[in-house]
């Protein structure tokens, strides 16, 4: 195992510096060691001297193979992190790797079901219908109503291997950290466990069945989204059983135009599709690349997405919510001090920020992205920016909020692939005033008067019950406050006391002091002394009572 993981490192070393990525590394600011280090693989050059720096980068991850190619891809929507030529590069990735036999496939699948495949399934297809770096696919029939059918399963061994890449990849974050302070900007270790957690819930195929199954409910009646079908009693951790789609890849434009697809519907269906499952739902498709999204043979005038790979999702609550959509609204008006109070209302920001200095970021930020039309704008990017601005003044920007990021920039891309005229905001715009109106008004009243009224006659009964423990324990509060109350006028009353005591004896002590110092030591100086000492030994007694 230990000669596995320095194979795997040397290997990893390797592919790094033949594609000549050491030249991000700032070496002057690094120890001697480090330095070092490098020259003990004099050997290894980089061999693609004539590519640019941000397609090495991509070629490198291509050729370390499955879990980096993945990384590469969630990378690529971290606008936040990278430069554009980096980010763009990286979205190049294709997640297409060889398939693994069909043997070990079908061992996996009789495996899972108890019984041989051809008891359950017919014209089961040993050749994969589509192989990546976390499972593939074959087709058959359900052999109970002939409904055809796709079979996921996970690669073998998949998990050792993540884990095995992952642990490497948190361990060159670390130290990273360590040697280079500056790297922690760019948040490293964070980078990395987010991958982690985001690729281990890929590999559990109950969790892909459950959101499918969420997702498929949300749009059952739609005529902008289909979601497969799921069949539940074939669905095991590592294996999936959904119905078969036959739609058109969203990428493949040609086909889609020689079907006669109204392309601006499509591509305007798609903003809309987003926006309902954020504002309405609450749950969202986070992998909405062009892989995961097909088009729908039937109907080319009144176009339907089909979504399929629902293994992230993301959800959001109420406050998230009213966030994003009085922000986005606050954008669409250009109105900057409401950005910028509500991210202090919401908490996004600490309480204490300058609003004054963060409405003057934002602006600066935004203003110069306004200046083009607003179909040229790119909401995903304005959502970019203004996180980039807000981590400046201490923001923590939350998980659900990079995936809806992420989301957003596919579904934004995927538009302006079909429609590049396609006016975002236009679209938008209308959906968020439709969907604050619902949330504030007459209308959201009702709402919430209609949810809640089975909660409050369940709880009639026991009104009354609760209004007179409510009156005994108010009745037994306002009798502790009395009794406090007097103890407060009694403690004030001896504080006086004691007060009055001490101005008398330091009176008396002072007079004796003068007696002494023109009589020396007299009847009158003793008596006074003795006097003034009596009046502070009753303020200490009076004080230690009151204390008491």
């Amino acid at each position: 195992m230990k000669f596995n993981r320095l194979r795997r490192f040397y290997q990893l070393n390797k592919v790094f510096l033949q594609h000549g990525l050491d030249e991000l590394i700032p070496w002057h600011m690094l120890p001697w060691l480090v330095k070092f280090g490098r020259y003990c693989f004099f050997w290894l050059h980089n061999k693609h001297r004539d590519k640019s720096q941000a397609e090495r980068i991509r070629l490198a991850l291509e050729q370390l193979g499955p879990v980096y190619i993945k990384f590469g891809q969630m990378l690529s929507t971290r606008r936040d992190l990278l430069s554009d030529d980096i980010a763009l590069e990286l979205a190049k990735l294709q997640d297409s790797v060889p398939p693994f036999p069909a043997d070990q496939a079908i061992a996996l699948i009789t495996e899972n079901l108890g019984c041989p495949i051809d008891q359950v399934f017919d014209d089961f297809e040993p050749t994969p219908l589509a192989s990546a770096s976390i499972a593939q696919v074959h087709t058959a029939t359900l052999k109970s109503n002939q409904q055809k059918i796709v079979i996921k399963v996970i690669r073998p061994n998949i998990a050792k291997t993540i884990k095995s890449d992952t642990d490497l990849m948190a361990t060159f974050a670390k130290t990273i950290e360590k040697i280079l302070p500056i790297s922690r900007r760019l948040r490293p270790s964070e980078v990395v466990a987010e991958y982690r957690k985001t690729i281990f819930d890929e590999l559990d195929m109950m969790l892909e069945a459950q959101n499918t199954q969420q997702l498929r409910r949300n749009f059952e009646q739609s005529d902008s989204l289909y979601i497969p079908l799921i069949y539940p009693e074939h669905n095991y951790k590592n294996m999936l059983v959904m119905e078969r789609i036959y739609g058109i890849p969203v990428a493949d434009i040609p086909a889609l135009n020689a079907q006669g697809t109204n392309l601006k519907l499509l591509a305007e269906r798609g903003v809309e599709v987003f926006f309902t499952q954020v504002f309405r739902d609450k749950f969202f498709h986070a992998d909405m690349h062009p892989g995961n999204v097909f088009v729908s043979r039937e109907t080319p005038d009144n176009p339907k997405y089909i979504g399929i790979d629902c293994g992230i999702v993301g959800t959001l609550n109420s406050e998230d919510q009213r966030y994003l959509a009085e922000n986005f609204l606050a954008f669409f008006n250009q109105d900057y001090r409401r950005v910028a109070t509500l991210h202090v209302d919401s908490g996004w920001v600490p309480a204490d920020t300058n609003v004054d200095d963060f409405e003057q970021a934002i602006r600066s930020v935004l203003e110069p992205i306004f200046e083009k039309p607003l179909s040229e704008i790119s909401f995903g990017h304005v959502l970019v920016n203004l996180f980039n601005t807000a981590r400046r003044f201490n923001m923590e920007v939350q998980p659900q909020l990079v995936l809806l990021q992420k989301t957003l920039l596919y579904v934004e891309g995927l538009g302006r692939q079909l429609y590049p005229e396609l006016d975002l905001w236009q679209t938008a715009k209308p959906f968020l005033e439709r969907w604050m109106k619902e949330q504030m008004g007459a209308k959201a009243f009702y709402k919430s008067v209609k949810s809640n009224a089975p909660f409050w006659v369940e709880k009639m009964p026991e009104l009354p019950n609760l209004i007179y423990d409510n009156l005994k324990l108010h009745q037994r509060h306002q009798l502790q406050w009395q009794k406090n109350q007097q103890l407060i006028i009694k403690n004030q009353q001896l504080q006086q006391k004691n007060g009055s005591w001490l101005v008398i004896g330091s009176t008396l002590l002072i007079c004796a002091t003068l007696f002494y110092l023109k009589n020396g030591v007299s009847l009158a100086s003793s008596l006074l002394t003795a006097g003034g000492t009596i009046a502070w030994l009753v303020a200490a007694l009076t004080k230690k009572h009151y204390t008491d």
